[in-house]
């Protein structure tokens, strides 16, 4: 319940008896209450609260209102038929009770219902048994679409539910033995979790053929518990893929890790490249140099840092970092590849650009401390706005002389004098971050804000707080799988739905995903 401010109410002093003291105090209670209400205010802003109340205009506006009448807002669209696409699957035809004589008939008209019909559909294959003359029995097998005791059509509903409404195993196993399924717990969390080999193997070409084909991929990452510890869950992707990992870490060596298809440590000249910008010693370099390897197993490679004597635990970390990098040059990895992140330390790699909305959002967080500090900050957040419209407009057609242009006005915005030390630090990182801010102006295909990735965690975020995490191996690597494939097909147009029935059935009318990314690139 909302508190009211109290606000005192003040007899009225005639003139005559305000001495000196009196009219002081007066003006002391008005200060103070005026400066009251700003911070109350303020404090509303702060918490996304609803503005202060506006008067209602009373009603000699009315004429006024009648005067000069509001302009009708346009309909955003033509009004179309919403049944014209719908398949219709029973018709029933009504008749007029009692016509009255001499009445015309003039045909039907429609009133189209969308229902949906729920019903359990038990399957008895009498199998055809022989026996050979030879003793050996044989029986004819199930189709192949049957892989169980449940069919594809009842395995493919709970995939759906599970991975997509985000119904918990719970309160699916309740909602399916009411419907008069017969099935276990432990069998529902088997067909939720076994047997989708061919759905794993999907979603890891999803990012073979996503990070081949495109010029730039977005990452992020949020919170994901297994086992009841804390985890992370780390994001690629841009509008042709969306691909989900969860790890116990969100280190720069786990997202290397990530990036590559098999684990690979290689010292080559990427990475040796990688150890110097870095800062790794000299002598370690030259050891390295001096025996070049490549690693495929975690423990060989602690060996053989040990063996040439990178003991600390920073020069291990860079190196293990450079040694990744030089495993994804191995494997074909472009290192011109853009990549879009929110500042994350992590993800500074390759061609690094950041995201617009994440930089300027310390100056929402700044806490002004008069109308002057306000006046400031709204000031700074313009400059900022104009700047990335500026941008924006940049992109079609770049040209010299607006990236000219758009290079100096970032250097004003940075040069902004405030005497307010925090918006200070934030220009300070404004200037700090100046080349990755500033990439789309080398790259105009690049996005200037984060939101695909922002959009494409939500359902993972929704997911942690459904059901908390996972509990095994498999139940984690299949909400990693899932989510990747119901993203990517949502930015290709398919139905997840459609999507899980036909695989689950085994007919793959709907074409590999990976070919739709490829196709989708063709043209770009």
């Amino acid at each position: 319940m909302e508190t009211r401010p109290f606000t005192p109410k003040l007899p009225e002093v005639p003139d005559r008896e305000q001495t000196p003291l009196v009219r002081s105090l007066l003006q002391t209670i008005a200060e103070l209450q005026e400066q009251n209400q700003r911070l109350t205010d303020e404090i509303r802003r702060l918490k996304g609260g609803p503005p202060r109340p506006q008067l209602k205009p009373n009603t000699l506006q009315v004429a006024v209102v009648a005067a000069n009448p509001p302009v009708p807002r346009r309909r955003g669209h033509p009004q179309r038929a919403k049944t014209a696409e719908l398949v219709i699957h029973e018709t029933c035809w009504i008749e007029l009770d009692e016509v009255p004589a001499g009445a015309q008939f003039q045909g039907y008209r429609s009133f189209v219902v969308q229902d949906v019909v729920i019903q359990v559909h038990n399957v008895d294959y009498a199998r055809a048994q022989w026996r050979l003359p030879s003793g050996e029995s044989v029986t004819a097998p199930v189709p192949l679409a049957v892989s169980g005791h449940y069919g594809p059509q009842r395995v493919a509903y709970l995939l759906h539910q599970h991975y997509h409404a985000h119904v918990t195993q719970p309160i699916l196993l309740a909602q399916v033995r009411e419907w008069g399924i017969q099935i276990s717990a432990g069998q529902l969390n088997r067909l939720l979790t076994e047997g989708h080999e061919g759905f794993h193997q999907e979603k890891a070409a999803l990012k073979a053929v996503g990070l081949a084909v495109s010029s730039y991929v977005q990452t992020d990452d949020t919170g994901a518990r297994h086992q009841g510890k804390n985890g992370y869950c780390t994001y690629l992707g841009n509008e042709w893929f969306a691909w989900f990992a969860s790890t116990e870490s969100k280190s720069r060596v786990n997202f290397l890790e990530l990036l590559q298809s098999e684990r690979c440590y290689a010292v080559n000249v990427e990475a040796l490249t990688y150890m110097v910008e870095r800062g790794v010693a000299a002598g370690h370099r030259e050891r390295l140099a001096a025996n070049p390897v490549v690693l495929s197993d975690p423990d060989a490679w602690a060996a053989y840092l040990r063996r040439h004597r990178v003991d600390s635990p920073r020069a291990i970390t860079l190196v293990t970092e450079g040694a990744l990098l030089g495993g994804l040059v191995t494997q074909g990895f472009r290192l011109d590849l853009r990549l879009l992140s929110d500042d994350a330390g992590q993800f500074a790699l390759f061609v690094h650009a950041l995201c617009w909305v994440h930089a300027e959002r310390p100056l929402q967080q700044l806490l002004p401390w008069n109308d002057a500090d306000r006046q400031a900050i709204a000031g700074v957040r313009e400059q900022v706005w104009t700047l990335y419209r500026d941008l924006t407009a940049y992109r079609e057609p770049p040209t010299p002389a607006a990236k000219a242009a758009i290079h100096a006005q970032f250097d004003t915005l940075c040069a902004t004098v405030t005497p307010c030390e925090p918006r200070h630090q934030v220009l300070q990182s404004f200037q700090r971050n100046r080349d990755e801010l500033l990439r789309v102006l080398d790259y105009p295909d690049l996005p200037l804000h984060n939101n695909c990735s922002e959009n494409d965690l939500r359902d993972m975020v929704k997911k942690r707080k459904i059901s908390a995490g996972t509990r095994s191996a498999a139940g984690r690597r299949c909400r990693d799988t899932f989510i990747s494939l119901k993203k990517t097909c949502r930015k290709h147009g398919i139905s997840f739905w459609a999507y899980l029935c036909d695989r689950v059935a085994g007919r793959n009318q709907i074409p590999q995903l990976p070919d739709l990314i490829e196709q989708a690139a063709a043209p770009a």
